[in-house]
């Protein structure tokens, strides 16, 4: 049985009522209290305070103080008024249950209201901090897109001076070239117009003796005839170009030293690193060098992950895997990642993916497929096809027959089978 508390003292003012209750001996909280518009009550077992309040009061704006095993409460009055008494005369036990109910159900609709409220304001923060987030991502994506262009610009610009200026000197230097040959050609015509003036045959009246002809010469041959042979230079030659064709090659060995298949295997596999890299990859245009390695988006996966961002852990091996699909630890810290996140399917898929690339088992990678086996186990006990799981985790313990922990998870999940096949 509760014990009432009867001893109290109040004053009032037109506008407000001053209840002072004191309680000695225990320790009141504000959830001790129960405040409507005409209805008070203060429960603190074995302690019980109920008062049906002479008229409305402002429950919004009234307080109350707990201190020095007091409960000073200041109770602001609906209508400035003087009441008679501090709770309402003559009321008997159903009109007293039935303020108690109208009390009780105006305070929870009273809380329903403030909920919706807080949800409507909470909403509309979450709108405006995604309405907020949107534009300084459109001003920093456009921001971006303005650098590019400048860039772009700018290096059009060089490019074309540096084009123009490249032509302008070979046109100089061609200029130059056919100046030089003209002027080689004038010096070679000036020296044979020389060297024919000093051998050349005098005239008859300049000298009164004849040569003797020379043994075995007819006619006209002399000894002057012989020398301007001998003297007479060839024309110059014209000038030509030779077309030299290489054939086409990567590699700079010479093709009879070099092994063509193996040559094309690794241009083949560098073409496809090219194409993984370059395809649809619009994400890591604005990314750095270092940031486009799959080893650094992995360390920046597991540190993610380590700090509870699963959902930016999955992101950063998605760009790995993008940039190299061959690497098992990134499917397997994903697998984990989606665990986590309760993406029960990608969980298996990664895992799945995870044992091919560790295909054929050697005893270097046991540690990844034995995590491999358990994560895949896992999500599928989630999923509650036990069966499945059962058989990863049999072939874990297989892996490590020592494992106590997988041997329990396997023995519960044997337990289970068994009774949803004697339930069915």
């Amino acid at each position: 049985m509760p014990v009432w508390l009867r001893e109290y003292s109040w004053r009032q003012t037109g506008s407000a009522v001053y209840l002072s209750l004191p309680l000695r001996g225990v320790r009141v909280t504000p959830a001790n209290i129960f405040c409507t518009e005409q209805y008070l009550k203060v429960s603190i077992p074995p302690f019980l305070f109920e008062a049906v309040l002479y008229a409305p009061i402002d429950d919004t704006n009234s307080t109350a103080k707990i201190g020095n095993g007091i409960i000073f409460f200041t109770l602001h009055k609906k209508e400035e008024a003087m009441w008679e008494s501090l709770t309402l005369a003559n009321t008997n036990r159903e009109k007293l249950q039935y303020l108690r109910e109208n009390a009780v159900l105006k305070a929870h609709e009273k809380a329903k209201e403030e909920t919706e409220a807080r949800k409507v304001t909470k909403q509309e923060h979450n709108k405006y901090a995604l309405e907020a987030t949107m534009k300084l991502e459109e001003a920093e994506r456009k921001r971006i897109e303005d650098l590019k262009e400048k860039e772009r610009q700018k290096v059009t610009k060089e490019l074309e001076l540096w084009t123009k200026q490249h032509k302008n000197a070979e046109k100089q230097k061609s200029i130059q070239k056919e100046g030089e040959l003209r002027q080689e050609v004038e010096q070679l015509k000036e020296k044979k117009k020389e060297k024919v003036n000093k051998t050349g045959i005098p005239n008859e009246g300049t000298s009164k003796t004849r040569p003797k002809p020379i043994k075995g010469c007819h006619g006209s041959c002399s000894i002057f005839s012989e020398n301007l042979e001998e003297e007479q230079l060839p024309a110059p030659r014209s000038a030509a170009t030779i077309k030299i064709s290489f054939t086409p090659r990567v590699f700079p060995t010479a093709l009879r030293e070099s092994r063509v298949a193996e040559e094309e295997e690794w241009l083949r596999k560098q073409a496809e690193a090219r194409r993984t890299i370059n395809a649809d990859l619009c994400e890591l245009e604005d990314l750095k060098e270092e940031e486009k390695n799959p080893d650094w988006l992995k360390e920046k996966g597991n540190k993610m992950f380590a700090t509870g961002n699963y959902l930016g852990a999955v992101n950063a091996y998605n760009l790995a895997v993008q940039l190299n699909n061959k690497l098992h630890l990134l499917y397997l810290n994903r697998a984990a990642c989606h665990l986590k996140l309760r993406n029960l399917h990608k969980a298996i898929e990664d895992s799945s993916k995870a044992l091919e690339l560790l295909t054929p088992p050697l005893p270097d990678n046991e540690n990844a497929r034995l995590k491999a086996y358990v994560r895949r186990g896992t999500a599928f006990c989630q999923l509650e096809l036990y069966t499945e799981g059962l058989q990863d985790y049999e072939a874990a313990l297989k892996i490590d027959p020592k494992n106590k922990t997988i041997e329990k998870d396997a023995e519960r999940i044997r337990h289970l089978i068994q009774g949803a096949t004697q339930g069915s």
